[in-house]
């Protein structure tokens, strides 16, 4: 009797942990990276919001001159330039 408790227990735990779980992947779904705006605005939103709302801000711009392109260096670490299409990319 207790084993089919503490099994009813587990089925109601991982229940839960599966609805949390979708729930995740719906959040995640939608929007990525390079489906936002090319403004440094909406850059600074977007990755404020990936990164559970703590605020990402500009460290540095500078320019690339073997690219051609405009490099933002950001608080999250990360640095960020835009492509051919005008679309966000991480500079790796």
């Amino acid at each position: 009797m207790a084993s089919d408790l503490v099994k009813g227990i587990q089925f109601i735990q991982w229940d839960k942990l599966s609805e949390m779980s979708q729930a995740f992947v719906k959040e995640e779904e939608g929007q990525w990276l390079h489906d936002i705006d090319p403004t440094l605005h909406a850059l600074i939103v977007y990755l404020t919001r990936e990164n559970n709302g703590v605020r990402v801000y500009e460290r540095k711009q500078t320019f690339d001159r073997e690219k051609g392109k405009e490099v933002y260096e950001m608080s999250n670490g990360l640095s960020y330039t835009k492509d051919e299409e005008g679309r966000w990319t991480i500079v790796w």
